[in-house]
C-alpha cells in the first residue's frame, strides 16, 4: 500500500470524528457565540459552554482545518461560511441537521449488524424503530422537524420549479411532516385545495403551521397510518421521503393502498433520489446507506421504482429530474 492510499484510507477513517466534532459544537451552540465579523477567544466560549478550554480548541483548531471556524491571534476563532451554516439564526440554518447527526449516531456504530441482518442499526442501538422512538419522545420532536427542514427543505424549491403539479385539484401530502412542503405547493398554486395525512402525533404541529402560513381554509389535515389506509378525495398523492424509510413489501402495501384511492386520472408522485448506475459518487448512494443504517429502507434505481409501482396496480409514467439531489418519480393508474 502506497502512502497516498494509507493517507486517503485516514482521511476517510478520521471522518467519523468530523462528523462527531460538527454535530458537538452545533449541539453546543459555539457558533451562536462569535458575532459575525469579529473573533471570539477560545476561554470565553469554553466557559460560556462548559467545556475544558484546551479540548475545545483543539476541537476547534481541527474544524478550522477543514473549513468550519478560522483561527486568528491569540487562540481567537471567527466563523466561515460553514460555521455560520449552523448558527440557528442563519437562513436556512443547518443547525437542527447537524445535532441529528450526533444524535443518530450509536445507529452507525451497528454498521456491521446492519450489514449481517440487513436490519435497522438505530434499532439496535435504541431498542426500537426510528419512528416508535420518536412517537415516544416528543422532546426530539421539534428537533427532527428541524433538521428535516435544514437537510430536505431546500429540495421544495428545485421540486416546484422542475415539475408541473398544474391540473391538480386536490394534492394530498402523504407523511407530510411539519406541512412545509403543501403549504409552499399551495401557496405556488392558488387554486389548488391541499390535504395533508400524518400520524397523530404529527399532525398537530402540521396544524399549527398551515394556521400560521394562512392556508387553514385550503388545506385539511387528517390523522391516520399509510399502512392502514390512505384518505380519499385527492387528484394527486405526493410522498417526499416516505418510500425510501422501508423494505420493498412494506413499499408495495403502501403503494396499494395509495391505489385503492386514487383516481383513475391521478397521479401518485414520489419525491426522492433516484440511484444512478456506474461507480461516480451520488447523494442518492449515500442516503442510501443512512436508510440502511436508521429505519432499515432503502434508495432505489428507476427500475425499482418501475417493478414496485407494476406490483401495486401502477404505472411508472416518467422521472423528473430536479437540480436538488431528488427527482419527481410519477405513477399513474394501470
Amino acid at each position: 500500500m502506497s502512502l497516498q492510499e494509507n493517507n486517503q484510507l485516514w482521511q476517510i477513517g478520521i471522518g467519523a470524528a468530523l462528523a462527531q466534532a460538527v454535530s458537538t459544537v452545533a449541539e453546543l451552540g459555539v457558533p451562536d457565540l462569535i458575532e459575525r465579523g469579529s473573533a471570539r477567544p477560545v476561554a470565553e466560549l469554553a466557559a460560556e459552554t462548559g467545556c475544558h478550554e484546551h479540548s475545545l480548541y483543539r476541537c476547534l483548531r481541527f474544524l478550522a482545518s477543514r473549513g468550519i471556524f478560522e483561527e486568528q491571534g491569540q487562540r481567537s476563532f471567527a466563523l466561515t461560511p460553514l460555521a455560520e451554516a449552523l448558527r440557528t439564526d442563519a437562513e436556512g440554518s443547518f443547525r437542527a441537521g447537524a445535532r441529528l447527526f450526533g444524535f443518530l449516531f450509536p445507529g452507525v456504530g451497528e454498521f456491521e449488524h446492519c450489514l449481517r441482518t440487513g436490519k435497522s442499526g438505530f434499532t439496535k442501538a435504541f431498542g426500537q424503530p426510528v419512528f416508535e422512538y420518536l412517537a415516544g419522545h416528543p422532546e426530539v420532536a421539534p428537533m427532527f422537524d428541524a433538521a428535516m427542514m435544514a437537510i430536505h427543505g431546500p429540495e421544495t424549491a428545485a421540486m416546484l420549479v422542475a415539475y408541473d403539479f398544474s391540473g391538480i385539484g386536490t394534492l394530498a401530502d402523504i407523511g407530510g411532516g411539519n406541512g412545509s412542503l403543501l403549504t409552499a405547493t399551495l401557496r405556488k398554486y392558488p387554486e389548488m385545495k391541499g390535504l395533508l395525512f400524518d400520524l397523530g402525533h404529527v399532525s398537530g404541529r402540521a396544524k399549527a403551521n398551515i394556521k400560521a402560513a394562512g392556508l387553514t381554509g385550503r388545506c385539511d389535515v387528517r390523522e391516520g397510518n399509510f399502512f392502514e389506509s390512505f384518505p380519499a378525495g385527492a387528484d394527486a398523492y405526493l410522498m417526499r421521503h416516505i418510500i425510501h424509510d422501508w423494505t420493498d413489501e412494506q413499499s408495495i402495501q403502501i403503494l396499494k393502498n395509495c391505489r385503492a384511492v386514487v383516481p383513475q386520472h391521478g397521479r401518485v408522485l414520489i419525491v426522492g433520489p433516484v440511484v444512478p448506475a456506474g461507480n461516480d459518487p451520488s447523494p442518492a448512494k449515500e442516503e442510501d446507506i443512512a436508510m440502511l443504517i436508521h429505519p432499515g429502507g432503502i434508495e432505489r434505481t428507476e427500475e425499482e421504482y418501475r417493478e414496485l409501482f407494476d406490483a401495486a396496480g401502477l404505472e411508472l409514467t416518467g422521472v423528473t429530474p430536479t437540480t436538488s439531489p431528488v427527482s419527481v418519480i410519477e405513477g399513474r393508474p394501470v
